[in-house]
């Protein structure tokens, strides 16, 4: 069906509502500033032919597709901002659109721009894809996490999500609400609250550390774009130069004293994993809590992570405190759920870990057995860089609660239990109807998994950690401190956390219990030189 241009504007008119908009004149208490006062373009310069407010938003209009010769950008004088976060609510009718920033003026007199942008449109293809603007072109589609090589070209890092699902939840000629987030060469962008692309800037001769933020109206079909709540948050600098990844903090709470020497070791196992972290030569320092929930809860200012590996159910040291972790999650720090430490009651704790990680082991629906695991199939992931398949026993949990669908979560390692698994009674956590017919179907089972939230927040599950010596085994740690770092925000090295060969002397170290005499130090050493060669 085809309209005349005057016919399609005024549906255009028709479809655009009233905009209304708060503002504030400076930084309010959370560092959030409007860089758009409702009423005018103070601050801001283009085209008045094509830029105006209009009932408090400001608004790109174009009535013939031979309007413009080339794109033309509204561009912001307060700033050049570095490190940011860039939130604002947009409307799109007919054609496309996007958010400069970091970016660069080509031209001053034809309002020409250039450099990165979260892209938007009416279509259904490339809102929220990372976009250089005479800049390289497309640097992240929906869904992907990519690297920009010195080659000036992405490389996919990672797949994280389906572009129509994305695209599901974009509101067609209504109000989105954009989210970008510039910290260092780092960044995400987010639509509604769901990340829609995420990349690294390493083009060291390319790459921008600064520049001026724009607003786009595309050559093309006659077309509306609107935009209102615009506000800025400027990101701390760090030690070294503004733009040098600063480091994050891990908080690894170790429950008490629990099975015995060599079993549940939660202290012995969080300080060894700390060490990793620390020694990895990654922007991380950690932080180890013993015997449970600390005292002084002023260890947790700060944190990017926290990981949890401590006998749970009923004991579980989080029970008492989720409105307080509610709180930190909500601020986008990361959860990471060990062994044990995955099961929580059903309710208020079983709700907030499938918020926070994606699943959880839920009594009489998920089972403990002690088995062998082979993981030969590992997805591309970042928790999987460097890890390669590998066969372990261990208490290996499975069947777990997971989100409705799988919402957003996705498996990490996945295997098939033997049905001698379930050669138990019912009970608690023994065995169930719901486990015996998945198993007897062939439902794949999985053991570990990850989730990102909307807020950016990340969650990772881990049933696996029973056994105090299989953090000997290079694949199973590896794995596990991919997670801790990815879930705090840091990039993991393609060949996975670098971390050194663990011994059977680093293991026996910081144990909760004694030696006991009949210990066998020779068959540890045995098993790990096994693992390892």
């Amino acid at each position: 069906m085809k309209f005349s241009r005057y016919a399609l504007c005024s549906m255009i008119l028709a479809v655009v509502g009233l905009c209304s908009t708060s503002h504030t004149d400076a930084a309010d208490k959370d560092g959030w500033m409007s860089i758009f006062d409702g009423k005018t373009l103070k601050n801001w310069d283009g085209d008045s032919k094509f830029w105006s407010v209009e009932d408090g938003c400001i608004t790109g209009r174009t009535n013939d597709p031979e309007d413009l010769k080339h794109n033309i950008f509204l561009i912001w004088k307060g700033d050049e901002p570095g490190n940011f976060e860039l939130t604002c609510q947009y409307k799109i009718i007919n054609g496309n659109s996007g958010i400069q920033y970091r970016s660069f003026v080509v031209d001053e007199e034809k309002h020409i721009v250039g450099g990165y942008q979260g892209d938007l449109e009416a279509g259904d293809t490339y809102s929220g894809i990372l976009y250089g603007e005479k800049f390289r072109g497309i640097l992240a589609l929906r869904g992907q996490k990519t690297e920009i090589q010195d080659n000036h070209k992405p490389k996919v890092l990672e797949t994280f999500g389906d572009t129509k699902e994305i695209q599901s939840k974009i509101k067609k000629e209504d109000w989105n609400t954009y989210r970008i987030v510039a910290d260092g060469f780092h960044f995400t962008h987010y639509i509604n609250g769901v990340k829609t692309a995420e990349c690294i800037d390493s083009d060291k001769e390319q790459r921008r550390a600064n520049g001026v933020i724009a607003l786009q109206l595309h050559r093309g079909p006659a077309m509306v774009v609107q935009f209102k709540d615009i506000k800025i948050k400027h990101l701390k600098k760090t030690e070294k130069t503004s733009l040098n990844v600063a480091k994050k903090k891990v908080v690894l709470v170790a429950g008490k004293q629990s099975h015995g020497y060599g079993s549940h070791e939660h202290k012995a196992g969080c300080l060894l994993l700390a060490e990793a972290l620390e020694k990895s030569g990654l922007p991380i320092e950690t932080e180890v809590v013993t015997n449970g929930w600390p005292s002084d809860t002023s260890v947790f200012e700060g944190a990017n992570s926290i990981v949890i590996y401590a006998d749970g159910g009923g004991r579980h040291p989080f029970n008492d405190h989720i409105d307080e972790l509610n709180k930190l999650t909500d601020q986008g720090v990361g959860i990471v759920a060990i062994h044990y430490g995955v099961e929580v009651p059903e309710g208020k704790s079983g709700n907030a870990f499938l918020d926070w990680t994606g699943g959880y082991f839920e009594a009489n629906w998920s089972v403990n057995p002690h088995w062998d695991a082979t993981y030969d199939q590992l997805p591309k992931h970042s928790i999987t860089n460097g890890v390669k398949p590998f066969t372990i026993n261990d208490e290996w949990y499975y069947h777990m609660r997971f989100r409705e669908n799988m919402e957003g979560v996705t498996p990490i390692l996945t295997d098939l239990p033997p049905k001698s698994t379930l050669s138990r009674p019912d009970g608690a956590h023994s065995g169930n109807p719901y486990v015996r017919e998945a198993v007897a179907n062939g439902v794949p089972q999985h053991m570990a998994w990850a989730s990102e939230r909307p807020d950016g927040g990340r969650g990772f599950g881990f049933t696996g950690g029973h056994y105090h010596w299989n953090w000997g085994n290079d694949q199973f740690r590896k794995l596990v401190l991919n997670s801790i770092a990815w879930s705090a925000h840091v990039d993991v090295p393609k060949g996975g956390i670098p971390s050194k060969s663990v011994s059977v002397d680093d293991l026996m170290a910081h144990q909760d219990y004694k030696v006991p005499e009949n210990f066998n130090k020779e068959r540890i050493a045995a098993m790990i030189k096994e693992w390892n060669q």
